[in-house]
This record gives C-alpha cells, structure tokens and sequence, in this order.
C-alpha cells in the first residue's frame, strides 16, 4: 500500500464509484478504499435476509416471501431519466456493457388525495383528468412553446429572452392554476421546492424538455430506466471500469483515517499500520466528520407488497411524487416501487419505499400520505438517516467531500453533486459529448 497516488477514494457509494471511475478514464492514479467488506456503502443492494438482519436483528424472513436471494433491495433507490446525465456518464464511460436496463412502467403525481399520470405533451394534457376542460387548453399551448423551443432558434422564443424572464412570469403568460404549475414543478421539472419560480426560464424549460425527449426516447409509460437487479450493479460497474483503467481496489480496510501535513493539507490514508500517499482525497461524509455539517434527516418506509400500487394501471415499477403543497408540507414526498420484473423481489413481488425530509419529531406518522397509496403491505420497516454535506475548503485541504443522499427517488440532485466534484477535483467541466441511441443503452422490453 506503501505507493503514491494522485487520487484515494474512500467508500464506495454510488457517487464515489462513478468518480473513481472518470478519474481513472483521465488517466489518473487512483486508489479505491472502503471500511466494509461489500460495495456500496450507503448506497448499497440487501437481500432479504440482510434485509431482515439490519431492521429485524435475529428474526429471520416468512417463508411466504420466496428466496431471498431473488431480492435486491437497493437502500437509495433512485429512478434514472432516458436521456439525463448520468445515461450519458453511463455511455461514455462504457459501463453500460456491464449493465441492463428495462424502461419503468409509470410516472405519477398526487393531487387531492388522488394519483395520476404526469402529462408532459400537448397530447397527454388534452387527454389528462388532472385538469379541467378550459385548463387543459392552456397546458397544451404551454406544452407546446417548450416542445418548440431551440437555444438556437429565435423564432421559437416568440419573443421571450428565457435567461431574463423568471419562470413565474413564463407561467404567468399561460395563465396556468396553481395545481397544474405544482404538478409541472415537481412531477415533471423535478424541483425540490418552488425556488425555481423566481429563477430564469431557461433551467424550467430545459427540464420539462428533458423529461419529454426521455420519455419519447423509449415509448414507454415513463420518462425512466431502471437496471435488472437494481443499482447495486452501478457501483460495481465503476469499479471495473476503475480497474480496467488501473484503479486499485481495496475493501475492507478497517479505520480509514485521512493524514495531514503540518498547513492542513491531506497527504495520504493510512489503515492497518500501512499509509498510503496522495495528492487528493475523495469521500462520503461518514470518513471526515469533522469537515460536515447535518442538514436534514430523511425519513423512509420499506415495503414488501404481493401487488402493485393501487390505481398505477398495474405498474409493476412506478413513481409517484407527492407536492409538498397537496400535503401542507415543506418538502415532497416520493413514492417508489419497483418489483420482480426488474428482479430485485421474487417472483410476484414489489418494493416500495416512501420517502422524504423528516419535518416533525415524528417521521414514520409523517410518512402516512404515501404510505396510504400503497394498498395493503406484508412487511414494513422504518429508518432514517441523517444528510450531511461538507463545510470544508478543498482548495486548502485537498479533501473532496460528496453530500449525504436526499429523499429523491431519482438521480437530479446526485449527478449535480458528482459532476461538480469532478470539476472542482480536476479543474474540468466533464466532456459527455457522446451518441444517446448507442445500443448499449437500450433498455430491455
């Protein structure tokens, strides 16, 4: 271990696997450590017995529940959209030949106490109980301009300087209500809170367009893909493409400690008595928990369900986004499930998580919205965990923290920090210039 390196990663998360990765396709020399003896770290896959071994100690699955084997439950699961970012990482670091993908059923969103499909084209929004008649007029004229609109194409602003005009204003235009703006916020753009309205135009309107492209990229009832056997594959898929670019792997490596010099700055890792030098260091929060501070807690329910949720069509892999307006709350809620379709439950089987930012001193009763949608359960577990994000200064200690997962059950908010890191660590925006209909990342009928 006693070698020099320009990169040591510590955890294996899914953000530190897909850095490692783009590291070591840059030619650098990375070292990959990890504490744990598995991939994935927080962002890990169970299956049913580790599953029951972590909420439920010694007590072991009903037999009801199939092989536990057939389940790979992912603890952060997270839906990809078609055409995002991390496809595009996916294509262009060729770690799609590791992986396979299959188009998820359904993308929904509460209102009133009900769900429904997302409409995201003029088409849909003509056809959508979500709104009323003379509503639904004004969606599709508003469906349309973003369809139209062009960075390059003048003509197709009419008029509109999108980096001047807030998105508030481009919405007022159409004279959109307020639960057809809440469901295109949240369900579609994929907003955290409603921030976005003040902001310019053109980050609304590049999201609701990269929902569409992806959800008429694959035909399906979605905008999303999921991996057979869920994201535990992800991590691993990096870390062979780290290692085929002469990464080094270590897992297992007990007390992980970052080493500094005398100004502060990190020199190296040690483990074992062995220390290993370096230039940078990249990791989750749990390695430096003096460089973060806590910013939340997320609060989710796990569930095993012998059907699919109710009023989804039969959707045997969905999301469903509840507003945090339509539950008086500060933060949405997100409902995810998928099932043994994408094999990660056996045969006849969903998981379902509900998830969002803990408001109360009470999460599990602040789950109940979502959990509500789901029909009748077999098996439930609650957690949370805290969410961490770093108060350090990398320039001046060489230390590359990534931020704790949020509630999301989709990978908006993840990518946004890897791509970030990657250019604070190289001084480089990352290059995806890359073909989006390459084969290899067709999903699966």
């Amino acid at each position: 271990m006693d070698e020099e390196y320009d990169v040591i990663v510590l955890g294996t998360g899914l953000k530190e696997c897909i850095l490692s990765g783009l590291l070591s396709v840059d030619g650098l020399k990375v070292l990959h450590m990890d504490r744990n003896d598995y991939y994935g770290g927080a962002s890990t896959s169970l299956n049913l017995n580790q599953l029951w071994k972590r909420f439920r100690g010694d007590d072991k699955p009903p037999e009801s529940l199939g092989p536990s084997k057939e389940y790979n439950v992912d603890m952060i699961p997270k839906f990809m959209m078609a055409n995002e970012v991390l496809v595009r990482i996916l294509i262009h670091t060729d770690v799609t030949k590791y992986l396979n993908f299959k188009a998820v059923d359904g993308s929904f969103v509460y209102n009133k106490g009900k769900i429904y499909k997302v409409p995201a084209t003029d088409v849909e929004a003509l056809k959508s109980p979500l709104m009323g008649l003379f509503e639904k007029r004004r969606a599709r004229k508003f469906f349309i301009y973003v369809q139209d609109y062009e960075d390059n194409d003048p003509k197709s602003h009419e008029g509109l300087d999108l980096t001047k005009i807030t998105a508030r204003d481009l919405i007022s235009k159409y004279g959109l209500e307020d639960d057809t703006i809440d469901f295109i916020g949240h369900a579609l753009a994929l907003y955290l809170d409603d921030s976005y309205l003040d902001q310019p135009a053109i980050d609304f309107v590049k999201r609701m367009k990269l929902y569409a492209e992806s959800l008429a990229r694959f035909q399906g009832g979605s905008p999303y893909i999921y991996p057979l056997y869920g994201l535990g594959e992800l991590p691993q898929g990096f870390a062979r493409l780290s290692a085929v670019y002469g990464g080094t792997y270590m897992l297992n490596k007990p007390d992980c400690s970052v080493v500094f010099d005398d100004s502060g700055k990190a020199i190296g890792v040690s483990s074992e008595g062995e220390t290993a030098k370096c230039k940078k260091v990249v990791c989750d929060p749990s390695y430096l928990p003096d460089k973060v501070r806590k910013v939340g807690t997320v609060t989710r329910a796990i569930c095993i369900m012998s059907h699919p949720i109710p009023e989804t069509k039969d959707s045997h892999s969905v999301q469903v986004i509840l507003p945090q307006k339509q539950l008086g709350r500060k933060s949405d809620m997100y409902v995810f499930c998928c099932s043994y379709t994408h094999n990660v439950a056996a045969n006849g089987k969903h998981i379902a998580f509900v998830t969002t930012e803990a408001e109360t001193d009470n999460p599990e009763a602040e789950l109940k919205p979502g959990i509500d949608l789901l029909g009748p359960v077999d098996e439930i577990f609650f957690d949370t965990y805290d969410r961490y994000e770093p108060t350090n200064q990398p320039e001046s200690d060489s230390c590359f923290i990534s931020t704790s997962y949020d509630a999301t059950t989709h990978f908006e908010s993840t990518v946004k920090d890897v791509i970030a890191l990657y250019s604070k660590i190289t001084g480089k925006e990352l290059d995806l210039t890359v073909d989006l209909n390459a084969a290899s990342a067709t999903p699966e009928e």
